[in-house]
């Protein structure tokens, strides 16, 4: 199975045109053979608010306008898209992922692990529990950005029995490493594919740095931007090395199994809560 990540630089509050950036991306990697195509975290409106009142007119109900807009491209191509907005649920708003396919949406996911940064220091955090959806027979799990600097979030979805984790993200300077490393090391510790895709561009003074990223259950990089410039990435999935988690390297001398060999019992320390926070910094509820 082949997925693809367009890399595109997104203007603020302008969903219209963003949303024809998406579509022109979705006719070209389906022209390419990809079944499914990711997108950068908040596509459609933009990242950098500079409050909750200038983001709320560009949020929306999932589903709404610009998944409606995203499923009538889907229903012509065929294919399924994975892309970020601002999700708007009565007074709160989240900053979500959306899956959408060929008959709609297909689901959605809110970003639990919040920075203080952009949009982010006025979004809910996501109250709902992981989950994997099932886009033609690739089953994916969705984070956003953050979420990826903490193991248990991507745990949690190879748990759950994801083959792939999508990560759209919106990677500003400080977030090379991520890039680097860890879309690489979450990949391997949890025998998954993974796709990270980033924006490019600058928005109200902030630059983002592209480097998307596409990994194999091994942790090596399949596919990698190395432009600042809008890009597309695509690999081929062997969904039966996503699924096999017993890996025999060596018959009775060598074998792991990332997902049976771990101790739960031993990690009651993760589940406690904590009432951590930067000196300074607001606090927000959770």
């Amino acid at each position: 199975m082949r997925i693809a990540g367009v890399q595109m630089d997104v203007v603020l509050q302008n969903p219209q045109r963003n949303l024809a950036r998406i579509a022109s991306g979705l006719a070209e990697t389906t022209k390419q053979g990809a079944e499914l195509t990711v997108f950068p975290e908040c596509a459609v409106p933009g990242y950098c608010f500079s409050s909750l009142e200038e983001a709320l007119p560009f949020a929306e109900t999932i589903p709404g306008p610009a998944t409606e807009s995203v499923t009538k491209v889907c229903r012509e191509l065929g294919a399924h898209a994975l892309f970020g907005m601002l999700e708007r649920d009565g007074s709160r708003v989240f900053n979500a992922a959306v899956l959408v396919g060929p008959t709609g949406v297909v689901g959605s996911y809110r970003k639990v692990h919040l920075p203080y940064l952009g949009i982010d220091m006025f979004t809910s955090y996501g109250d709902r529990p992981f989950a994997v959806h099932s886009a033609g027979d690739l089953r994916v799990g969705m984070l956003i950005c953050y979420d990826a600097a903490f193991p248990e979030a991507s745990r949690s979805l190879a748990l759950l029995g994801a083959d792939l984790i999508a990560l759209p993200t919106n990677w500003p300077p400080g977030a090379e490493c991520t890039a680097c490393s860890v879309i690489n090391a979450r990949a391997l510790e949890n025998a998954v594919y993974f796709i990270a895709v980033n924006r490019v561009g600058t928005e109200r003074g902030f630059p983002f740095i592209g480097m998307s990223k596409i990994c194999d259950t091994n942790g090596q990089t399949l596919a990698e931007s190395k432009t600042t410039s809008e890009d597309i990435l695509y690999a081929d999935m062997d969904l039966g090395r996503a699924r096999r988690k017993h890996i025999i390297r060596v018959p009775d001398k060598h074998e792991i199994d990332r997902l049976a060999d771990r101790r739960p019992e031993m990690y009651g320390l993760l589940t406690q809560p904590h009432s951590l926070a930067s000196p300074g910094r607001p606090v927000r509820p959770h």
